[in-house]
């Protein structure tokens, strides 16, 4: 459980993405189509998809591999998302004539460059509580006022940490080097919330019965089953490991990465507006770093909120902090099991690292209540930078993880 900045704040509850229109969020460019090149510029709205299933469902539709389809942003496949793809050399007519299930192509402009990841300033969100408690909109309106003014904690969400939140410990066992122990994590482990013939089979991995582990592994876990099948063959090391597709395994490292930031973050809450001497501050008008040598000297610009403290990615290219900052990030590395910074995973994979800010600027923040086919709703409007959560936000309102 992290830990709230409005702590002392009650939490009106409820639950989010009762249905997909209950959450809709679009993205704030970073720059506008300049209306020339040969990139073309689609804006969509997609439902019950993630951004790479879009993606190679209109590669698939046009012939092309999903490599040639930009995007500057991932979404997840819950609620209502606009954003916008590139794609080169395509008659535009093409494009707005796709019937894909689940899309809808909102717009075709011309633009000189691909989007890559980044190309982003923030996302808009346009979210419906179900269930919430009475006054929830006063509720709401005061923990919004508090993060307004202090910033959002800028928390990676669940999404980042998988469907059984243990994305984090396979990725730290694996930097460990310790593949049984990430195998375990992946493969076995039940928990009481596991599907019963999930909880069956992971129970037989933990028991050492792999045969019958892999055939007990539901329809829905391929990935889990076919894992098994390689365990039995090769042992759970290296070897094993090195079968999982390169970007799952970089997913894994990422998760552990988040989970160092997170603890930090959650360390400093109580303080994530104050600056203290060594710390690595974030100059929010364009992403730069600095070293803060004398926190007093620069708190003025923290307060309004010009500049804010980081915490850690880690990774090869990390800024690191000195002082009290630095012991708390050395602290929460060894308490997740990593004890060094590392630069390369032991596969080979780089992890470059980078700094964080500790919160992010709310903006264009709404509250209202109403009522519709399905029920009560508390709406809540806000925008928030690029790389921000809005669970983040709305589990300071619910005061839920599983918000």
């Amino acid at each position: 459980m992290l830990p709230y900045l409005t702590a002392e704040s009650p939490g009106c509850g409820g639950v989010i993405k009762s249905a997909p229109e209950d959450f809709v969020v679009e993205e704030i460019p970073r720059y506008a189509a300049c209306g020339d090149g040969t990139h073309l510029y689609l804006t969509i709205e997609k439902r019950g998809l993630t951004t790479p299933a879009v993606v190679q469902r209109i590669a698939r539709a046009l012939g092309r591999k999903p490599a040639d389809i930009g995007y500057a942003g991932m979404k997840d496949a819950q609620g209502v998302t606009r954003q916008r793809l590139s794609i080169e050399h395509v008659d535009p007519q093409r494009l707005l004539a796709l019937q894909i299930d689940g899309v809808r192509i909102l717009d075709v402009t011309r633009h000189t460059n691909k989007l890559r990841i980044g190309h982003l300033a923030g996302n808009r969100f346009d979210i419906r509580l179900r269930g919430c408690s009475a006054g929830a909109a006063e509720i709401a309106t005061a923990v919004l006022d508090v993060l307004a003014r202090r910033g959002v904690p800028n928390y990676f969400g669940p999404q980042r940490f998988g469907r059984r939140n243990r994305n984090a410990e396979v990725g730290l066992a694996a930097l460990a080097g310790d593949y049984p122990a990430a195998f375990a994590w992946l493969l076995g482990r039940p928990e009481a919330s596991d599907a019963p013939a999930e909880h069956t089979a992971r129970t037989l991995y933990d028991a050492g019965g792999l045969p019958g582990c892999a055939r007990a592994w539901p329809a829905h876990c391929r990935d889990e089953a076919r894992w098994t099948h390689v365990v039995a063959q090769r042992e759970a090391g290296p070897a094993a490991w090195r079968t999982l597709d390169r970007r799952l395994r970089t997913l894994f490292y990422s998760a552990a990465q988040s989970a160092v930031f997170n603890g930090v973050l959650a360390r400093r809450i109580a303080v994530l507006d104050r600056l203290r001497d060594g710390d690595i501050a974030w100059k929010h008008a364009n992403g730069a770093c600095f070293s803060v040598e004398t926190a007093a000297a620069e708190q003025e610009r923290c307060t309004r909120f010009e500049i804010s403290p980081t915490g850690p990615i880690p990774g090869a290219k990390m800024s690191t902090p000195t002082g009290a900052p630095a012991e708390i990030e050395q602290t929460i590395c060894a308490e997740v099991g990593l004890p060094e910074i590392p630069r390369r995973s032991p596969d080979g994979i780089t992890l470059d690292g980078a700094r964080r800010p500790l919160r992010v600027p709310l903006e264009n923040h709404k509250v209202e209540s109403g009522d519709d086919a399905a029920g009560e709703y508390l709406r809540l409007q806000f925008s928030l930078p690029a790389g921000a959560y809005a669970t983040s936000l709305i589990r300071e309102i619910t005061k839920s993880p599983d918000a």
